[in-house]
């Protein structure tokens, strides 16, 4: 992301200096302004909502809401902790009441109880990152006050827009999710048994391979005492013919 916003800030520095070469600095001055401003309004939002997430944990309510949200992150979530599973409703409980800062550290605790260790992501950690950037939001209450800071008649007249959209994402994306984890273990599952039949098949072959070593094994040893037997045969058919000849003598 950091190649993408520099590609797109050089680019648009460059159209600018060629159309509009007095308007470069001015512009880059006053954008900075802006991005300071923006800061500030966004550092006191975050700090509200963080100190709000923080009184939650300190009086007991993320666990309430953990309760309550309990049969829906099981449901969606499955064979994770109890840890994982509050910090997931608490993650929830944000995102539906707009509180986007505090729902950031929910999630990433989420995420930590849900590791396994491994580096690759699982499928619940993939469905709660999805969910977390559709962000089924009941109250907007972070787009409300940047609304109402830059000067909105009305900044919650997004309220149902903003249920709708977020609603109909959220769905979609779990669905979706659903659906590739679903092949994806199908896929595994087939690559497992795959796996095992070209395991029991290499196991086969080394099996015939002994069986047709003994076999041969076997074969040699009958050849040699056969040949061993016919030369003791003639050599007793000899000595009897020579006793035989010696008497008549």
């Amino acid at each position: 992301m950091n190649i993408v916003f520099l590609v797109l800030s050089l680019v648009s520095l460059t159209f600018l200096t060629i159309n509009s070469p007095e308007a470069v600095f001015p512009t880059m001055i006053s954008g900075a302004f802006d991005a300071i401003e923006l800061s500030i309004k966004l550092l006191a939002i975050y700090s509200v909502w963080l100190s709000v997430l923080k009184m939650m944990e300190r009086t007991g309510v993320d666990k309430l809401v953990s309760r309550m949200l309990h049969p829906i992150t099981k449901r969606l979530f499955k064979g994770e902790s109890d840890d994982a599973y509050t910090a997931i409703s608490l993650n929830f409980a944000c995102n539906l009441l707009g509180m986007g800062g505090a729902a950031t550290p929910a999630g990433i605790k989420a995420m930590e109880h849900m590791n396994k260790g491994d580096s690759t992501a699982t499928p619940n950690m993939i469905l709660l990152l999805v969910i977390a950037a559709t962000s089924l939001q009941l109250i907007p209450a972070t787009v409300i006050a940047l609304r109402a800071t830059a000067g909105s008649e009305n900044a919650a007249d997004i309220f149902f827009p903003t249920l709708i959209a977020s609603g109909f994402s959220t769905t979609i994306g779990i669905i979706l999710c659903k659906i590739f984890g679903s092949m994806s273990k199908s896929s595994a599952k087939s690559a497992s048994e795959l796996a095992s039949a070209s395991k029991s098949a290499s196991k086969t072959n080394e099996f015939c391979k002994l069986d047709n070593l003994k076999s041969n094994k076997i074969g040699e040893f009958d050849t040699c005492s056969i040949k061993k037997i016919n030369a003791l045969n003639t050599k007793t058919t000899n000595l009897q013919r020579a006793k035989e000849t010696q008497k008549k003598i």
